[in-house]
């Protein structure tokens, strides 16, 4: 069994095609086929089904994938930390982030990470801040930035805290909050919301809030993008809040003060038991230096 074997295997699994798998690893589709086949041979089980119309896994296969990652992950992990001990940065850069973070300037922190190691592949993931906490203590996501009620803390991994922010109102410019200064969350529970999908750490930000006050709330659209709520609330569909350090970015829509406003914490976390050479060099260009949860810490969900 080679390493070059389970590359060729991954990738058939996630372009479903022998032809595309051999365009993405750069080799004539007959020297894949080979490959996979002697494998197969080898391992004494097909791992794909292959017709005219499609490729898919077979359950030998599905069975043999997380496995043939894991050995990938692993040589290119003993290749980045050879790179190291010579005094060079090497390997794969997984960054996660919610859509709305503000305390760090990601883009430029890795742009400065680009120009110190040119050699990292960098791959970036956006998605929900819990989803992101659970892919870094997986080992999928070297960083990740969040972004959590007050009430709630990321478990399971190693963290800073960056910032604490406070929500604020969005609204479309015709809106007839559009000419108030401050608003409060009776006044909005009327109004008709977009926010982050029920359950989500984004979302109980603001659930929270209205839950508290005794309040109730029609939230008719759920998005999974800053973006996207942001462009239904410019076609004066909904109202939304959003983070104020966030809302600078904002165009086509006006920012009000919310009187009794929910607060959140935005955090980045990084695997507490296993950290990459490029992981490490990612952390110091924010200003985390020696990313170790303290002694006295047994959880490893250290706040600094």
């Amino acid at each position: 069994m080679e390493l070059q074997q389970l590359r060729y295997v991954v990738a058939v699994a996630e372009t479903n095609s022998f032809t595309r798998a051999a365009e993405r690893c750069l080799v004539v589709q007959s020297a894949l086929s080979h490959q996979i086949a002697r494998l197969e041979r080898e391992l004494g089980a097909r791992l794909f089904e292959r017709t005219s119309r499609r490729v898919r896994l077979t359950p030998a296969g599905a069975a043999f994938l997380p496995a043939a990652r894991q050995c990938l992950d692993a040589a290119e992990r003993a290749a980045a930390e050879v790179a190291a001990a010579v005094g060079e940065v090497r390997g794969r850069l997984a960054v996660g982030l919610i859509p709305t973070v503000a305390a760090v300037d990601v883009p430029g922190a890795l742009r400065e990470f680009r120009r110190r190691h040119p050699h990292v592949r960098i791959c970036l993931r956006v998605g929900a801040s819990e989803d992101l906490v659970e892919q870094v203590a997986q080992g999928a996501i070297d960083v990740a930035f969040l972004g959590l009620p007050t009430t709630s803390r990321p478990r399971g991994v190693a963290t800073r805290e960056l910032a604490r922010d406070r929500l604020v109102a969005v609204v479309a410019p015709d809106h007839p909050l559009a000419g108030e200064s401050t608003v409060d969350l009776r006044r909005l529970s009327s109004e008709v919301f977009v926010d982050l999908p029920a359950g989500t750490a984004g979302r109980a930000q603001s659930d929270q809030a209205f839950a508290a006050a005794g309040l109730d709330r029609d939230v008719a659209f759920e998005v999974t993008t800053a973006d996207y709520i942001t462009r239904l609330v410019g076609e004066d569909l909904c109202v939304a809040m959003l983070p104020a350090a966030y809302a600078p970015q904002l165009t086509g829509v006006v920012t009000l003060a919310i009187d009794d406003a929910p607060a959140r914490v935005e955090y980045v976390v990084w695997n507490r038991f296993s950290r990459t050479p490029a992981a490490t060099a990612f952390l110091a260009i924010i200003d985390i230096p020696n990313p170790h949860p303290p002694a006295d810490d047994p959880t490893g969900d250290a706040a600094h």
